[in-house]
């Protein structure tokens, strides 16, 4: 019975509990004690909430009195430890934060708990969300579930881990650079980066502010689209839980671009061949599928640079100013800095900001006609498969390319604020998870999760 609730989707498992087949209580002990046998070798959970178990005795004594909560009534979700959970411990993967217990939930939090789930516990974080590999100097590293020589990525590794590994259902984690797909393509789940402004971001740290918020984004991770499109419709306040398969049927012929080819970052034979065999899966559905590379795309890793980076260094400099001792080492080389800029040069940085910001709009309005007739994309998530621990450069077909330059395909789409579905198609030689990303335009969520759905279900990779 507990391995065949860790196969079923998370619509089924609600109906299991609304049933009253099995308890909330009861999942909420299997996922506990799935932890205390696996979690060990991964490092994927970081905390448990307090007062899981009497939660999920809540839920059972609601339902015992004909009261449904909600959509996710008796569900135990994980959350990335970077976005606040009243009364649980929330770190950021940072020493400034190790003992602090927010007193408010996040708005995404909110959300989940009024339509009846339960937080079963956080997931560990690279410090202040920074790079695409999960270590801190709270918690230490987590661990890829398909080995653990290898990262399951960043920022939202230790989520992708969890669920992948079965430590939870699903979950939720945030993404500026590709933080909830590459982690997902690494470990073989899925993930949807919703459209920029969707689902708010209050009550994460680091803060979307400045030209962040033109990019940065919470979104959900499960092990099926059916749970994404689930979870999306509770965070975004979206009233269609159950549009999966009417959003397939819509898709009809609709015109689907493929490319494996950004022109930043060489790929893995492997990656393209699973971009290609999502492609062909598609057009066998009746899409009408061609390989070409969209305009402005090309653009997206230079201008990711340009307004995020500088923004987000800022940010964590006036964090940890004072207490700059307290900063793990990836951090403490970030603030390190060569001088106090002058105020010349700050007015030619934001001066230059102003210019990124307008050239961004002006490429991202280009994309958009283009989209207006082909309105979905399928590209890889990554130039590889997951990379092992410590490494700063992977090989692609013979050429080494830095770690950030290989997501390149994963950062355009932050730089334009559009939704993407990644979903596991494939392994690798060694073994590793491959996933595809499913781009379509701002607002189409249902475009993008039908089109993943389409994929998952002929790739069967679960």
């Amino acid at each position: 019975m507990i391995e065949d609730l860790f196969s079923k989707s998370l619509p089924e498992v609600v109906d299991l509990i609304t049933s009253r087949a099995i308890s909330s209580l009861d999942l909420v002990e299997t996922y506990l004690n799935r932890i205390e046998e696996v979690n060990p070798s991964l490092n994927a959970v970081v905390t448990i909430a307090p007062d899981v178990l009497e939660s999920a005795k809540l839920c059972d004594s609601e339902l015992a009195r004909g009261n449904i909560i909600g959509p996710l009534h008796g569900i135990p979700l994980t959350t990335k430890d970077t976005i606040a959970t009243r009364g649980i411990r929330t770190t950021s993967g940072s020493r400034l934060r190790a003992d602090d217990v927010p007193q408010n939930d996040a708005p995404v939090i909110a959300r989940l708990k009024a339509a009846g789930a339960i937080i079963l516990g956080k997931t560990n974080v690279p410090e202040m969300a920074i790079p695409y590999e999960t270590n801190n100097p709270v918690f230490g590293r987590t661990n890829n579930p398909y080995d653990l020589s290898r990262t399951p990525g960043g920022s939202s590794g230790g989520e992708a881990a969890a669920i992948a590994a079965r430590l939870s259902p699903a979950g939720i984690g945030s993404d500026l650079a590709g933080s909830v797909r590459v982690p997902a393509h690494f470990c073989g789940i899925a993930a949807l980066k919703p459209t920029t402004g969707l689902v708010p971001m209050e009550g994460h740290l680091p803060l979307a502010t400045g030209t962040l918020a033109l990019g940065a984004c919470i979104g959900p991770m499960a092990r099926r689209v059916a749970d994404l499109a689930l979870l999306f419709s509770v965070i975004a306040h979206k009233p269609e839980a159950k549009f999966l398969n009417e959003a397939v049927n819509e898709l009809g012929n609709k015109r689907v671009a493929w490319y494996a080819d950004d022109d930043v970052a060489p790929v893995a034979e492997e990656v393209a061949n699973a971009v290609r065999r999502a492609a062909n899966i598609l057009s066998k559905a009746g899409l009408n599928i061609i390989e070409e590379r969209p305009p402005s795309i090309s653009h997206g890793p230079r201008l990711w640079i340009e307004l995020f980076s500088g923004v987000a260094n800022e940010q964590i400099r006036s964090l940890y100013r004072g207490r700059e001792r307290e900063a793990g080492p990836l951090i403490s080389s970030l603030l390190q800095s060569p001088h106090q800029a002058t105020f010349e040069e700050k007015v030619n940085v934001a001066e230059s900001l102003a210019k990124t910001v307008l050239e961004r709009e002006r490429l991202r309005e280009e994309l958009l006609r283009w989209m207006s007739q082909t309105p979905l994309m399928v590209t890889p998530v990554s130039a590889t498969p997951a990379f092992a621990h410590g490494a700063a450069r992977v090989d692609c077909n013979g050429e080494s390319i830095s770690v950030f330059r290989s997501c390149s395909y994963s950062q355009t789409v932050n730089v334009f604020g559009l939704p993407a579905a990644v979903v596991p198609v494939a392994r690798s030689a060694d073994g590793l998870p491959i996933g595809v990303q499913v781009i379509g335009r701002p607002h189409n969520e249902r475009g993008v999760l039908a089109a993943a759905a389409i994929i998952e279900q002929s790739a069967g990779f679960w």
